[in-house]
């Protein structure tokens, strides 16, 4: 049930722009009280799980940028949604990690959902909320049930149904759905029901709805101290149970071969890049289709009414043709693909290439890497656990590079929890002219084996292409080390134990950091490799490389083994397979 439930008299019937400026300062205070019980909840038991931290610095962050433009300002916002405008705006430039990105979202759609109303009632409320849901699972490219998501959906559709009940009972019905739909995340995702713990993401919003409710019961002074519970007992669900300690077993090795013969098969004659404007989520999921179907190494990036596409097709006029039945295609460029021995019709097209140079912005989590990515000439944003760069630093980062005279950006995150802050940032610089594309590289060594195929004189769409290519043949692991109690895809584990971890899953929990690591070596040369990269921690010793590179060579002697002194924290090593 939501909080206690208050007299008719103290009850607000509306938000004014007071109110909403006071929500967004209550939702700070709640996160800030609420942040490490959240973090908690990732299912990673190390350090780096800092859903709450992101939450609550992307709120503090746009309170405090909020509240600097308004005493700058004149009279400030003149209606309720012109003031959640306005956070919403400084929501994206502050957004870190991936809650923070799907909260910005969430606030811009609601603000879109009051459409401009001075004041908010029950009605714009639900509305809002509705509106709200839906601008959160567009920003997310592969929404799933069972995280912040289902809790939105769940809340917005208790909205509707209760808006003949006034504003009250709408943000009631909203937070009781919500915690409901939190409760429910464990039976949506395995991965949360092995840990014992409900969505992080889902928990902050939760938070959200909680200070939403108390607002609007009147009692908002006293809602941070209602909202925790007693004791040190946390409100939310956290790790529980446990089950004999076991090693998930390796893939088997998959077949690289692609038919008997070995034989190179032919591929697309021609590459197609065009720049989209004028369509929708919904054309562009169609125009992918076609051009899977067209062809290979189909690439459709961007969003909010720009959108980058790239293709290799034998039929370069099908390829445009159906760009202009999902919008308008402009920047067509349409090059050929065959060798100097081979012929293409006498009709095919023929354009020069134009000339164009690319720039790179990369995150990097310590001063090592920082060293990497700027000698292959990227701007680099300082981007870890528990500092995750938000949205605003890359794009000023994006600016910074767009400004030494290139025509194009590949942003590189890094980690999985900053890929929403990236495409955020790459949206929002295509108002200004500046095209920017995010390769998906989940972790460094991804990001790594990326830049090293980068080419600053070739166009920003090619080296999209190239680098989400190596960044997504790189097999990835690492070893760190658990800082809690949690059930993990390799069985319990217990503070101090070694993590193996294989392509973002922990498969492995000991006692032994080295041989932890030797093993996670080993399952990722299972299938293969030429090139191992060993990016070097902060917390690791000789010992531990010097023990990696020996079970690496004796595994593959002909394998080329690469140091680098990453200098990140958390993870003693990042390995990297190529």
């Amino acid at each position: 049930m939501s909080g206690p439930v208050p007299s008719p008299e103290d009850v607000l019937t509306v938000l004014d722009v007071p109110a909403v400026r006071r929500l967004a300062v209550l939702v700070r205070s709640a996160l800030a009280a609420r942040r490490a019980e959240i973090d908690a909840l990732n299912v990673f038991p190390v350090p780096d799980g800092d859903t709450g931290t992101n939450l609550y610095l992307t709120v503090d962050g746009a309170v405090e940028r909020a509240l600097a433009a308004e005493a700058e300002g004149a009279a400030g916002a003149l209606s309720a949604a012109d003031q959640l405008s306005g956070f919403a705006a400084s929501l994206l430039w502050t957004a870190r990690g991936n809650s923070g990105v799907i909260l910005s979202q969430f606030v811009r759609g609601l603000a879109e959902g009051c459409g401009g109303a001075s004041t908010v009632d029950a009605a714009v409320l639900a509305r809002g909320l509705q509106r709200a849901d839906a601008r959160a699972w567009e920003g997310v490219s592969e929404p799933k049930e069972g995280t912040i998501l289902s809790v939105s959906r769940a809340a917005a559709e208790a909205a509707v149904a209760h808006v003949d009940e006034g504003l009250y009972a709408v943000s009631a019905a909203a937070l009781d759905a919500a915690r409901d739909a939190l409760a429910r995340t464990p039976e949506q995702l395995a991965v949360l029901a092995r840990a014992g713990v409900v969505d992080a993401g889902g928990a902050g919003l939760v938070v959200v709805f909680e200070c939403l409710e108390r607002l609007c019961a009147g009692d908002d002074a006293q809602a941070v101290l209602r909202l925790r519970l007693p004791g040190r007992r946390p409100h939310f669900p956290v790790p529980v149970g446990a089950r004999p300690m076991t090693a998930r077993p390796a893939p088997a090795a998959e077949d690289a071969a692609d038919d008997a013969t070995g034989a190179a098969r032919p591929g697309p004659e021609y590459e197609v890049m065009y720049l989209l404007a004028d369509s929708t989520d919904e054309a562009v999921q169609a125009l992918r289709a076609r051009l899977v179907a067209l062809g290979d190494s189909v690439l459709v990036v961007g969003g909010d009414g720009l959108w980058n596409v790239h293709a290799h097709v034998d039929d370069p006029g099908a390829a445009v043709e159906a760009g202009v039945e999902a919008g308008r295609p402009h920047r067509i460029r349409i090059t050929t693909l065959l060798g100097d021995g081979d012929h293409p019709p006498a009709s095919a097209p023929r354009p020069a290439a134009p000339v164009s140079t690319s720039g790179v912005v990369a995150c990097a989590a310590g001063a090592g890497l920082a060293d990497v990515f700027r000698e292959a000439g990227a701007v680099v944003v300082p981007s870890g656990p528990r500092r995750r760069a938000s949205t605003g630093q890359l794009i000023a980062a994006i600016r910074e590079q767009h400004a030494s005279g290139v025509s194009g950006v590949v942003v590189l995150p890094n980690d999985d929890d900053t890929a929403l802050s990236a495409a955020a940032a790459a949206r929002a610089v295509a108002d200004e002219g500046i095209e920017a594309h995010v390769v998906r590289a989940r972790t460094a060594v991804q990001g790594i084996a990326a830049i090293a195929v980068f080419d600053p004189c070739s166009p920003v769409a090619a080296n999209v292409l190239a680098m989400q290519s190596a960044a997504s043949a790189t097999r990835h692991g690492a070893v760190t080390v658990a800082d809690r109690r949690a059930m993990t895809s390799g069985g319990p584990c217990a503070p101090g134990d070694a993590l193996g971890i294989v392509d973002g899953d922990i498969v492995l929990v000991g006692s032994d950091q080295e041989a932890v690591a030797v093993e996670v070596v080993s399952r990722l040369l299972s299938s293969g490799g030429e090139l191992l990269t060993v990016l070097r921690g902060e917390d690791a010793t000789d010992a531990l490389l010097d023990a990696i590179a020996r079970a690496a060579r004796r595994q593959r002697p002909d394998l080329e083994v690469a140091r680098i002194d990453g200098g990140q924290t958390v993870y003693p090593v990042l390995l990297g397979v190529e």
